[in-house]
């Protein structure tokens, strides 16, 4: 037994080691200057006494303690159930993670007669992160090997904040990989990467009720522990909007086919439901679903600046799901798996517009620093 624990710290070191090689900022090192040199400050050159270099020192880690001692305060105080949700004892938790994003919009419509329809989809962008949270505060660093061999180029940005009670989730893209097809009356016309641009913006926020006995976050971002299954019923706001147009490089290739504009944009008032069911000690495994009305849309499309609208008010829906299994082999080391979905069913006789937004992620990680 003494071989295996001693052969464990020292793969928990050589993980720690590599870690913040590559992601090199962390509570106790700093680009400016290291904090337990014996000489801190020569960043100035003033070549300061070895006594006002460890009187500057002692104060700094003074300084230090007492932000950990806040951060303390703010990360242990909660207002969950204990016997339900529970904190990690660590201070720090460690990630790497996998993550596939994709987008797919499918619409169609009249304008002067002509009918339209189109089915695009993204390139699927594949990343490599590295996230490192302490007391509850998390940075992480994405690596796109696709983009860094000039192969990918769209821009995708991620964000997700869970609480107790409150729950966000936004994404922005911006993408010039669309591919399908597009069709005019009865003729199909191919569409090929570089020949449309997209910009999207989808966000989703929700309340959770039962947020004593419910944790989001023990799903999500490890930083709970669901000790029972529990669930809660949600409230929430939900919006999608953006843009799909004819890239300039297409309009000079084929000058002669139509301009295309897709104006995307509904919001969303609804509820659901979310449950986290948990099995002996090591199994997590949960499902949020959040059905929303739509309230207002003003998507339109225009074909060669002849523009038609959809109505303003439709029985039409967003739906925002999440799914997450995670497994605890220890308290200190998980693995799992997560998927977000977001998809709109909007239907009308004049425009109709369907998008599929999904990100899906694999995550190996570890607690440390008790």
């Amino acid at each position: 037994m003494k071989e295996v624990r001693h052969s464990t710290h020292r793969w928990e070191k050589t993980l720690v080691v590599l870690f913040f090689l590559l992601f090199p900022f962390h509570p106790f090192s700093f680009s400016s200057f290291q904090l337990f040199n014996s000489s801190p400050f020569n960043l100035f050159d003033s070549s300061p006494s070895p006594a006002s270099a460890l009187h500057a020192e002692g104060r700094f880690r003074k300084k230090l303690m007492r932000v950990d001692s806040l951060l303390a305060l703010r990360y242990l105080r909660t207002s969950h159930d204990t016997n339900y949700v529970t904190r990690p004892n660590e201070r720090m938790t460690l990630k790497l993670r996998f993550n596939q994003t994709g987008n797919q919009i499918r619409s169609r419509g009249t304008v002067r007669d002509t009918r339209f329809k189109s089915n695009l989809s993204t390139s699927r962008k594949s990343t490599i992160s590295l996230a490192v949270a302490y007391r509850g505060i998390a940075l992480s660093y994405s690596i796109n090997p696709a983009k860094l061999g000039g192969i990918y180029n769209d821009y995708e940005l991620n964000f997700d904040f869970n609480s107790s009670r409150f729950c966000v989730n936004a994404s922005y893209q911006r993408a010039s990989s669309l591919s399908g097809d597009m069709t005019f009356g009865e003729e199909t016309i191919p569409l090929m990467k570089d020949e449309a641009d997209m910009k999207v913006f989808n966000i989703t926020g929700y309340y959770v009720f039962n947020h004593r006995r419910y944790s989001v976050s023990a799903a999500y971002s490890q930083s709970y522990f669901q000790r029972r299954s529990a669930g809660s019923w949600l409230a929430g706001l939900s919006y999608q909007g953006g843009n799909i147009y004819t890239s300039d490089k297409r309009k000079e290739l084929m000058p002669d086919d139509p301009d295309i504009r897709i104006n995307v944009g509904h919001f969303g008032i609804g509820g659901g439901y979310g449950y986290n069911l948990v099995l002996g000690k090591r199994w997590l495994f949960n499902i949020t679903l959040l059905p929303t009305f739509v309230i207002y849309n003003r998507n339109k499309l225009t074909i060669n600046d002849e523009s038609q609208h959809a109505g303003r008010m439709k029985f039409n829906m967003l739906f925002n799901e999440r799914a997450a299994i995670v497994y605890n082999f220890s308290p200190r080391y998980f693995a799992g798996v997560s998927a977000v979905a977001n998809n709109s069913l909007f239907v009308d006789d004049a425009v109709t517009v369907h998008q599929n937004k999904w990100m899906a992620r694999a995550f190996v990680g570890m607690r440390l620093w008790k």
